[in-house]
């Protein structure tokens, strides 16, 4: 099948895996971004004991890998319908807080380990499994959802908060969410059956951890997990704060949101393609090392709106790129029976790099009352993970997905992980 018709053939799986990550949880970075200072203001919580709220994403971390695991073993419709019923729940329990820091923690923390099913972890799984030869693309399309939304929903959000306060922006999310997900989960094809009972392949844990475990692409990437996303606290909750701290007006901030945005989407769409055609390893290793540059420069004593407005876009590419570089690599060097435990692994160690990312920003704050010193870490930080893609190119490709996914593979017509 050709490039774009199996991405044509493909249309439900992926559009579904769109809407459901551009309206899931990947999406908290914006919400958050955008109401934080209201509801900071209002009820007069200080910056740095906000920042240490993100530390509470240690709960997805343990969470994560029961959730890789839980799509491998049920499939994507039954894991991601989880999130999609609690998901608008949290955000209008979120409009019901006041003043109390204990009760948004509480509801963070509960959102933080059941909504995560709504993340790329479960619906990149949907590419992986029915788009090969264009998976690169695919991925890229599936991951600008999130970025979508940013670019059209931040500014609006933006402007929903100034207008109308955060509490009333909680409860116009919680019934967006609600009908967008509906909308993924009747978009989502049933899985299919791997058996001829119509019930998926038992899985044991305890072959597939073992196997995982002794593979080096998988501690390449966990290493690099590691390092690339001590910043993404700022793309979470930090964002608009930060702008702010340079200069820029909270108008001006809403042009920010649309350039991280943009630069999500850029980032993908160029990752993604430049993964299907060349080297995937010096692919990832350029687009993550030069977006880095962003951080040197707001960490700089440029404070220009326009030079500003360049070190955004930088990050939001980072992110941009690295949401499709993770998912490529886990299937070109492990097997569709185990990807999401795979991915629920990686994206755990993702959460402790982004929470430890919170906890040095909180301590960096406090010492400094700045975030130049945290920038600065992060910019070093990122170069060693991208590094170490780069390093994963001397790995034998498949070497998990040989030993562990080609009886799957049979019974249920999927393809090895690409070679």
């Amino acid at each position: 099948m050709g490039y774009t018709a199996e991405l044509r053939a493909a249309w439900r799986p992926i559009l579904a895996a769109t809407i459901g990550l551009g309206t899931g949880m990947s999406i908290v970075g914006t919400v958050t971004s955008a109401i934080a200072p209201s509801l900071i203001d209002d009820a007069g919580w200080s910056k740095a004991d906000f920042a240490m709220v993100g530390t509470l994403g240690l709960a997805t971390t343990v969470a994560m890998p029961f959730i890789g695991r839980l799509t491998d073993v049920l499939g994507v419709r039954l894991t991601a319908l989880i999130g999609l019923v609690t998901l608008p729940l949290i955000y209008l329990a979120y409009s019901f807080i006041g003043d109390s820091l204990a009760l948004y923690v509480g509801i963070f923390l509960v959102q933080s380990v059941i909504c995560v099913t709504t993340t790329s972890t479960v619906y990149t799984r949907l590419v992986v499994q029915y788009v090969r030869n264009a998976r690169g693309l695919a991925l890229a399309i599936v991951a600008s959802g999130p970025a979508i939304a940013g670019t059209v929903g931040g500014p609006v959000l933006n402007a929903y908060v100034e207008a109308n306060g955060w509490i009333a922006s909680f409860r116009a999310l919680a019934l967006f969410v609600a009908i967008t997900g509906v909308i993924t989960f009747l978009l989502i094809p049933p899985d299919r059956p791997t058996t001829g009972t119509g019930t998926l392949v038992p899985r044991r844990a305890r072959d597939d951890y073992p196997l995982i475990f002794r593979s080096p692409a998988f501690w390449l990437l966990a290493g690099s997990m590691l390092l690339c996303n001590l910043p993404q606290t700022l793309m979470l909750v930090q964002l608009k704060l930060l702008v702010l701290d340079n200069g820029i007006s909270g108008e001006g901030a809403s042009v920010m949101f649309s350039a991280v945005s943009l630069g999500m989407l850029t980032g993908r769409f160029i990752t993604g393609a430049a993964l299907d055609r060349f080297r995937p390893y010096a692919v990832s290793f350029i687009t993550l090392a030069l977006p880095s540059l962003g951080l040197f420069i707001i960490a700089s004593s440029f404070d220009d709106p326009l030079v500003i407005l360049f070190a955004i876009f930088c990050l939001g590419f980072l992110v941009g790129a690295e949401g499709d570089i993770v998912a490529f690599l886990v299937a070109r060097h492990f097997n569709l029976s185990i990807y999401s435990s795979v991915m629920g692994l990686l994206t755990a160690i993702t959460s402790l790099s982004a929470a430890s990312g919170a906890a040095l920003l909180s301590y960096t704050l406090g010492r400094t009352g700045g975030f130049e010193l945290f920038l600065t870490i992060c910019g070093f930080s990122v170069i060693a993970g991208a590094f170490l893609l780069l390093m994963l190119g001397r790995v034998r490709v498949g070497e998990a997905s040989e030993a562990g996914g080609h009886e799957v593979a049979k019974q249920t017509g999927a393809q090895p992980a690409a070679s």
